[in-house]
């Protein structure tokens, strides 16, 4: 019996224990979700900004530093989105990997919500363009690759997996636009969050803020935005997922157009919402826009 007992206990012991998952930290929910599809078992991932929430305008918090220092990875997505990240990386004083994941992405110039370029940087929102996720889920997959080198197949399998069903993707919303008529896709959303969406399907949209949510509109603006509303007979508008509705609702009423649903344009939605992954997410935005885009 001794010798069972032995033998068995030598068996347990030559079993390899199974590593801890590497602890990464993503700057907001849209970021964690994809990085959690690239890392599958490898990785926990840690969230920010959680969902529903808006990146442009968070504050974080001495608990958001404890996370940081311990993380061996961060991922952020970069040109400006979160203007708060280097800080709290600094102050956090962790040896993490920081991983940028809009690195080498062709980008788009900042706007003023009216479409026109109205100062220096890029427009960070590149995840409404699922063609540019797939350099996205790249780089991601590289940066973990760096911090976890024996998973580095892993990482770079799941990237192109991911790469290609965000070509498939954005050949569904190339043919759900398609059906609708050019001079139809016009919308006015919350803020200037969907520009490579407009880009890429051949799009109007307006909005009564630029790239972040934390510019404030002026009477001048709104009341231009309202006239263009008007003189193109533009009825549909929506509000977004982590923004306060009210000026939304004020452009309906004042303009005599319809509230056209909630677009998802920095955030997820909840676990039980429409859009509590990416691609999800991508899905909802489209058919919402389509629908309402048809009923012009």
């Amino acid at each position: 019996m001794r010798r069972v007992v032995l033998a068995f206990a030598l068996a347990l012991a030559a079993v390899p224990a199974r590593a801890e998952p590497m602890a990464v930290v993503a700057s907001f929910s849209l970021l964690a979700d994809i990085v959690r599809t690239i890392g599958g078992e490898r990785v926990a991932v840690h969230a920010l900004v959680g969902p529903d929430r808006d990146a442009h305008v968070y504050q974080p918090t001495p608990a958001d530093s404890r996370t940081v220092a311990q993380a061996r990875v961060v991922t952020i997505n970069g040109l400006g989105f979160e203007g708060w990240i280097e800080r709290l990386i600094k102050a956090s004083g962790t040896r993490a990997e920081v991983v940028v994941a809009t690195t080498g992405i062709a980008t788009r110039a900042m706007t003023d919500g009216h479409g026109h370029a109205h100062r220096k940087g890029a427009d960070p929102h590149v995840w409404h363009d699922p063609r540019r996720m797939a350099v996205y889920a790249k780089n991601l997959a590289e940066g973990l690759a760096t911090a976890d080198p024996a998973g580095a197949e892993t990482y770079r399998a799941n990237a192109a997996a991911f790469g290609e069903r965000a070509r498939a993707l954005d050949a569904w919303a190339e043919a759900a636009f398609a059906k609708v008529p050019a001079a139809k896709r016009k919308v006015i959303t919350g803020h200037d969050a969907f520009g490579y969406l407009a880009e890429r399907y051949g799009l109007t949209l307006r909005s009564p803020r630029g790239v972040s949510t934390d510019s404030e509109p002026s009477a001048k603006g709104i009341a231009a935005l309202i006239r263009q509303i008007r003189g193109e007979k533009i009825r549909a508008i929506f509000i977004e997922n982590i923004a306060d509705r009210r000026l939304v609702d004020q452009l309906a009423r004042e303009a005599g157009a319809v509230v056209g649903g909630r677009l998802y344009s920095d955030a997820l939605s909840g676990p039980e919402g429409p859009a509590a992954s990416y691609e999800t997410l991508f899905r909802t935005n489209v058919t919402l826009l389509t629908s309402a885009m048809l009923q012009n």
